[in-house]
């Protein structure tokens, strides 16, 4: 577990010390600087931040249809969900600024951020990157897929230096191209929030004269840092990213 030099393991018990080979085969795999580093951080950010995860669903049937149809005529600027996921994060953040704070080291006051930095988790072979992408209130979502294209690129196959991973407000992750229905994302220090997203669900829904209609649903997932914010910011902060993603912006 390391050293506990912020005194907030004191008075647990130790980490179990198992000789493993005492019970069958083993084979030890050190892990990679970029995991070592990474788990110390997500350990500190669990123990340290009361985390609340509230999950909610958003409609994207109309946002999916004009995506599909944009990827169709512009097969050389495809846009994944994850682009204009990003940009109705930055809206809602700039609605609800207290999403876009940091709390003091001390805990003694807020430091609201007049700049929308958004970061996004990617998985890499040799472990995880938040590249972030810069002033992504100003930006269309065509440079945000171009810039989040080469950001994750480069980190899957050289790693990217530390300042394309510092600055961030908000962290985005994506497990929509695996599966899963909901998660608890763990928040990146010293953000209060992150958002979690999951594979698209199809539900029924009713239609004029008793029908049933299909409908596209995008399982959201926010965790949130509960001394900042408490669950009816973060259910009006999730209803606002799911309604700028029904009303389907125009792509440019």
């Amino acid at each position: 577990m390391g050293e506990n030099r912020t005194g907030l393991l004191d008075g647990l018990p130790p980490w179990p010390e198992v000789d493993h080979a005492a019970f069958g085969p083993v084979e030890r795999r050190p892990l990679s600087r970029v995991q070592q580093l990474t788990g110390g951080f997500l350990a500190r950010n669990w123990v340290a931040i009361p985390h609340v995860t509230h999950n909610d669903e958003a409609d994207v049937t109309a946002l999916e249809a004009a995506r599909t149809s944009w990827n169709r005529d512009h097969p050389d600027r495809k846009l994944t969900l994850l682009v204009p996921l990003i940009k109705a994060v930055a809206a809602a953040l700039a609605a609800h600024p207290q999403f876009n704070a940091s709390i003091e080291n001390g805990g003694k006051a807020l430091i609201f951020k007049k700049y929308v930095h958004i970061g996004v988790a990617v998985d890499t072979p040799g472990g995880l990157f938040v590249p972030v992408i810069r002033d992504c209130d100003r930006k269309p979502v065509t440079e945000i897929a171009a810039e989040l294209s080469t950001l994750s690129e480069r980190a899957r196959t050289k790693g990217l230096p530390m300042a394309d991973m510092s600055g961030g407000c908000f962290t985005v992750t994506s497990l929509g191209h695996i599966g899963g229905t909901t998660f608890t994302p763990i928040i990146n220090a010293p953000e209060v929030a992150i958002l979690g997203l999951t594979r698209l669900i199809d539900r029924p829904a009713p239609g004029e004269g008793g029908a049933v209609i299909w409908r596209r649903m995008l399982p959201l997932s926010l965790s949130y840092d509960h001394r900042v914010i408490n669950g009816a910011d973060a259910a009006r902060f999730t209803r606002h990213v799911a309604n700028t993603l029904m009303a389907a912006p125009e792509f440019s």
